[in-house]
């Protein structure tokens, strides 16, 4: 799905400049493969608190094959990122129609590659992030944890995030708004997101954008979800 305000955002691309040269500005644009690395290491620098988790956690590849790369292989046509003008992407939403059927999909082909490539914690890393690195292999490899109270009202569910450069520019909105109306298309009426309880500013980016906590959300565990259309 082409929304039509990455055609129009696209167009600028090249914009002359004050100097004749060409500017890039950045665009929303649909996945595509080769993307798939920005997409790990953009997942990877904002991972810890809307910060940089590298080196967080004994392994770098943790983060993303929990949280982005079972998206791109399960639903490509449901992922979209910010192109900074030169191809590269430097933010993108990424989501799922049916959480219920996703959760079936990743016990089947994800989880058994997961567990073997990640049996157990890696050594010490010297630091200690609230989330831990058992916590983050169980998640990687029990993925009942998305099946919310509420998944039947917000079936779908979906990731967000952003390098700095990017941020408070309007492309998280722009993002969003997006996927809502690619999953509005296809007959989904709502959607859900977990976060982290430390961003602050991404929950007043949500709050913003119209979404509300659902009945099962917690404190140190906040969900989030908003109407489609």
């Amino acid at each position: 799905m082409t929304d039509e305000r990455t055609d129009a955002a696209a167009a600028t691309v090249g914009a002359g400049s004050a100097d004749g040269g060409a500017t890039p500005h950045p665009f929303i644009r649909p996945y595509r493969p080769a993307d798939r690395d920005d997409v790990s290491v953009i997942c990877l620098r904002t991972a810890a608190g809307g910060g940089d988790a590298t080196g967080l956690y004994s392994d770098d590849a943790l983060m993303p094959e929990v949280f982005a790369l079972p998206y791109l292989e399960y639903a490509p046509d449901l992922a979209f990122v910010v192109d900074g003008g030169d191809g590269r992407a430097l933010g993108y939403v990424i989501g799922v129609a049916d959480t219920r059927a996703f959760v079936e999909w990743w016990k089947r082909e994800w989880a058994p590659g997961f567990r073997r490539r990640h049996p157990a914690p890696g050594p010490p890393t010297g630091r200690e992030p609230g989330f831990t690195e058992a916590q983050l292999i169980d998640a990687g490899a029990n993925p009942d944890r998305m099946l919310i109270a509420e998944v039947d009202a917000y079936p779908a569910h979906l990731h967000i995030d952003l390098l700095p450069q990017l941020q408070g520019r309007g492309m998280g909105r722009r993002l969003i708004d997006t996927l809502r109306a690619a999953l509005a298309e296809r007959g989904v009426p709502a959607v859900h997101l977990g976060m982290d309880a430390a961003n602050t500013a991404a929950r007043a980016f949500y709050d913003r954008l119209g979404f509300h906590e659902l009945p099962s959300s917690r404190a140190d565990a906040p969900l989030l979800g908003v109407a489609t259309s």
